[in-house]
């Protein structure tokens, strides 16, 4: 009998309404639902087959962890995580650090108002020299016109791994372009970029599933990265919401995408993910 893969979701978020031991930064944006726990995810993630998850951290949390870090001493093994930090701060590569001993394995980056230098200050290249040294990733979030940048960095920085969001947001607006798709596979020449096949609800056409109109980027992006740079995920709680389903985001992977083969779905499923977010 073939071994199933045990699917890793590398893109969760949770948060709390506990607001008094885990507040929101001042200024920041809500979101909805009001809480969405380990066991909310759980709830939709074991019915299919997910076992683990890696969690990033909640924008409104701002460098407060907390949450995250807590949730992942709850559930040993369950998850790992990717912090955020302060790049604007003087020791944000001690911050990385310091992370990391509780199992802290990436890094939330992203633009300011000018996608073209937002990774031109100090405390950026602090960060992206301390993710080469210790193995940590960078984990943009961004869209295509911030992939230039990206690349100036990887050039700088070969050794810091890098993965990408949601397949750079390319499609968010509707329209899947093929000069963005062009720019994402053009970063595939450096070794150490990978990108997270994720958020399919909030991509092109952005109907029901079965998500089949991003078929043809995805294949692109299979075809210059191989399946050992790529992850699946699923951005929950978001691809829970508004008539989306949890089991509908990891079929795609599983099952709808004619062009990949056994072992590539194990690749993106699981081993991906694993290599990079839990290693000891």
């Amino acid at each position: 009998m073939t071994k199933m893969s045990n699917p890793i979701d590398a893109h969760v978020h949770l948060w709390t309404d506990d607001r008094q031991h885990y507040p929101h930064a001042d200024g920041t944006q809500d979101y909805s639902p009001a809480r969405f726990t380990a066991q909310d995810f759980l709830a939709h993630a074991r019915p299919n087959g997910v076992g683990r998850a890696v969690l990033v951290q909640m924008s409104f949390y701002r460098f407060d962890n907390s949450y995250m870090l807590d949730s992942m001493r709850a559930h040993r093994g369950i998850f790992s995580g990717i912090g955020i930090v302060n790049a604007d701060g003087p020791h944000a590569d001690r911050d990385m650090r310091a992370l990391a001993e509780h199992g802290v394995r990436g890094f939330r980056i992203v633009p300011g108002p000018d996608p073209q230098t937002w990774l031109d200050s100090p405390g950026m290249s602090a960060m992206w020299r301390c993710g080469a040294e210790e193995r940590l990733a960078m984990c943009p979030l961004v869209n295509p016109d911030a992939l230039a940048g990206i690349d100036r960095m990887c050039g700088r920085f070969p050794d810091t791994p890098v993965i990408i969001d949601h397949l750079a947001r390319i499609g968010a607006g509707g329209q899947v372009r093929d000069s963005d798709v062009r720019l994402l596979c053009g970063l595939a020449r450096r070794r150490n970029v990978h990108v997270k096949v994720s958020a399919f609800y909030a991509l092109g056409r952005k109907t029901a599933a079965p998500y089949l109109d991003l078929a043809p980027m995805i294949r692109r992006v299979f075809e210059d990265y191989g399946p050992r740079r790529l992850m699946w995920a699923s951005d929950s709680p978001f691809q829970v919401e508004n008539g989306h389903r949890y089991a509908d985001s990891v079929a795609l992977i599983r099952e709808k995408l004619d062009f990949l083969t056994k072992e590539d779905r194990d690749w993106l499923l699981e081993k991906t993910a694993a290599g990079l977010f839990f290693r000891p």
